[in-house]
């Protein structure tokens, strides 16, 4: 499975951005689908994570009700829409993917993407 990272920028606090990601290869096998991100100097941390069969979702805390994940399955593809951005989400996002049939909250991928750098300013 290869992944394909779009979209990120820069943007003020307060704006908006929509990442996208698409998939390729042996995405029969995919499970669940969804985003982590490494701020500078921090470690990877889990952000959102979609059911590829259902279209559950999860996240963490930090941008519930902030952050919308969704999935084209026709396309391939999971998208992220951030909203009211802040600082503290400047970071780089990694889209991933996972076979495994385990519960969302448990998301660890097998397959990674480029990140792709997203920067909010003040």
């Amino acid at each position: 499975v290869q992944l394909q990272a779009f979209g990120g920028g820069l943007v003020q606090a307060g704006g908006s951005l929509r990442l996208s990601c698409a998939a390729s290869g042996r995405t029969f096998s995919i499970y669940s689908m969804g985003w982590f991100r490494q701020a500078p100097g921090k470690e990877r941390e889990f952000v959102a994570v979609i059911s590829w069969s259902d279209g559950s979702t999860y996240y963490a805390d930090s941008v519930k009700d902030r952050f919308t994940i969704s999935r084209d399955n026709a396309k391939n593809t999971v998208s992220l829409q951030m909203n009211s951005l802040t600082p503290e989400d400047t970071a780089v996002y990694y889209c991933a993917a996972s076979p495994s049939r385990s519960y969302l909250r448990l998301f660890r991928p097998d397959y990674w993407g480029q990140g792709t750098l997203v920067t909010v300013s003040s």
